[in-house]
């Protein structure tokens, strides 16, 4: 039985990744943050009876990516087959106010597992993955964006990112290691946090078709972005550690759509004129702004043969599906505490 040790695995990506991990019946551990509330939600359904997965391959441990002693430890304990490296503070907006925990996190937390790989001689023996990001390409050099792109990172986040990448190339060129860094574009599902865009927008968007709540208030609604299903990507993740030889892929649909799109697409499922709740709110715009990603993955198609299954109107319509049935449930709840 493989085994992979997941960072971020209570996150989007790491919560579908383990799903797939186990699938594929993997031994799969996880590194989570000590909290005062349980911050596991995304795994919560792995440990249900009626999961069709088996939950006693599922192991999670208390570390951090700003923990180099308590990296070293585990990977002597586990001794994985496949790391892969989804943990960081990844909200870009967040990272203009508060650069230097964003940069511990997301570049030094690289360093510093990559390192603890090295340090317990597991070098010729692991296969690593980096979540490497289409911010990196910031203010874009070439339309559309490959893998041979310069980055030109326009946030804390998408610099950090561009260092942990450009490590992971650096331990792969000197020390042989086994590592492959996916720079996946935008990509979404109901596991989205409710304080990303597209989330933030769905989840408004139902609300307000539920009578719960009637303004939605956005920044800049000019952005484009390339938009995927997580649940498809993770699955490249995967793909890229099974090759015998370790790269770099751009992951994404090769379409580009603006956020204002994204608010028609999520208000007209709902039968709803988006233009009488949505409001513009200069507190979310972002200090230097990203205009436009759109990527090309024929690298990861002709390779790997890899295609994206869902596009842009299948991801909304799948992330409004979801967040109606939560704000059925939310009326619900309201209701029901009124009646009493």
């Amino acid at each position: 039985m493989k085994k992979a040790l997941i960072t971020g695995i209570t996150g989007q990506d790491g919560s579908y990744l383990t799903e797939l991990l186990l699938e594929k019946g993997y031994e799969v551990h996880g590194i989570i943050r000590r909290a005062s509330s349980f911050n596991t939600g995304r795994l919560e359904h792995l440990f249900q009876p009626e999961s069709h997965l088996p939950s006693k391959n599922l192991h999670l441990h208390y570390g951090d990516l700003m923990d180099s002693v308590a990296l070293v430890k585990l990977l002597y304990e586990l001794k994985p087959d496949e790391v892969y490296n989804l943990g960081a503070q990844s909200h870009v907006r967040v990272s203009f106010d508060v650069p230097e925990s964003t940069g511990d996190i997301v570049g030094l937390g690289t360093q510093r597992i990559l390192e603890a790989i090295r340090e317990t001689g597991l070098v010729g023996k692991v296969r690593f993955y980096q979540a490497s990001s289409s911010e990196m390409f910031g203010k874009v050099q070439a339309v559309p964006q490959i893998e041979t792109t310069p980055f030109w990172p326009r946030s804390p986040y998408a610099c950090a990112k561009v260092y942990g990448h450009w490590l992971t190339v650096n331990y792969r060129e000197s020390y042989g290691l086994h590592a492959s860094s996916g720079i996946l574009f935008n990509h979404e599902s109901p596991r989205r946090g409710e304080t990303f865009v597209t989330r933030k927008i769905t989840r408004a968007a139902t609300r307000i078709k539920m009578g719960l709540q009637d303004k939605l208030y956005l920044g800049n609604m000019d952005a484009k972005r390339d938009w995927g299903y997580a649940k498809d990507y993770v699955e490249m993740m995967w793909m890229m550690l099974q090759q015998d030889e370790p790269d770099d892929y751009v992951i994404a649909t090769n379409e580009t759509h603006s956020v204002k799109e994204f608010v028609q697409e999520t208000f007209g499922i709902l039968g709803l004129d988006w233009e009488k709740h949505v409001s513009y709110d200069a507190r979310y715009e972002r200090p230097a702004e990203v205009d436009l990603l759109i990527g090309d993955p024929a690298k990861a198609r002709k390779k790997l043969g890899w295609e994206p299954k869902v596009k842009f109107k299948e991801l909304v319509k799948i992330m409004v599906d979801a967040d109606l049935k939560l704000a059925a449930h939310e009326l619900a709840v309201k209701n029901a505490t009124a009646s009493v």
